[in-house]
């Protein structure tokens, strides 16, 4: 039996991926779209995205695998390391863990720093992914292109976890 998170990191880290994978046939032109009210630019987006979803997993665990520096990360770099953050979540949450316990970032090039509970770091990491992928789907479609189907149902229904009948299927 996983943790209670599990499924929603690994669905996290499945849309991520899949978002990524929806933007590797686009144009180095189409990667530079942006629309008003989106973070910016498509691939800085999904770069931002990977990066900091790296850099979480690194507060968390001290783990210098997921320091990553990566201004100029390839979309094949990125889901490169989003499958390697997929271990490392599911690692990370494999273990018991205290939503109330402080968690000390420190931003080494700036000097930034922020103590937050492990429960609002984790949520945090949820709400960031759901936020740009979103953000990513909507320059999709403005650029014509069908985005994935991220939702956490879409990825329950790909994953065998959950089942679905509509009222007039007779299976």
């Amino acid at each position: 039996m996983g943790s209670l998170l599990e499924a929603g990191f690994t669905h996290h880290v499945w849309a991520t991926t899949r978002v990524i994978e929806a933007c590797l046939d686009l144009s180095d032109d189409a990667l530079q779209t942006s629309i008003a009210g989106t973070r910016g630019p498509i691939l800085a987006t999904l770069r931002h995205l990977v990066l900091s979803d790296a850099f979480d997993l690194f507060t968390l665990t001290a783990d210098h695998a997921f320091a990553i520096d990566g201004e100029d990360l390839s979309l094949a770099e990125a889901r490169a390391a989003m499958e390697r953050n997929s271990s490392g979540w599911a690692a990370y949450l494999s273990r018991p863990l205290d939503p109330d316990e402080i968690v000390h970032e420190v931003d080494e090039t700036d000097g930034f720093e922020r103590w937050a509970p492990i429960g609002f770091r984790l949520a945090g990491v949820l709400n960031h992914g759901t936020d740009h992928r979103s953000q990513i789907c909507t320059a999709l479609t403005t650029l014509g292109v069908e985005p994935p189907k991220i939702d956490v149902f879409d990825f329950g229904l790909a994953a065998g976890r959950i089942v679905e009948k509509m009222p007039n299927d007779s299976g």
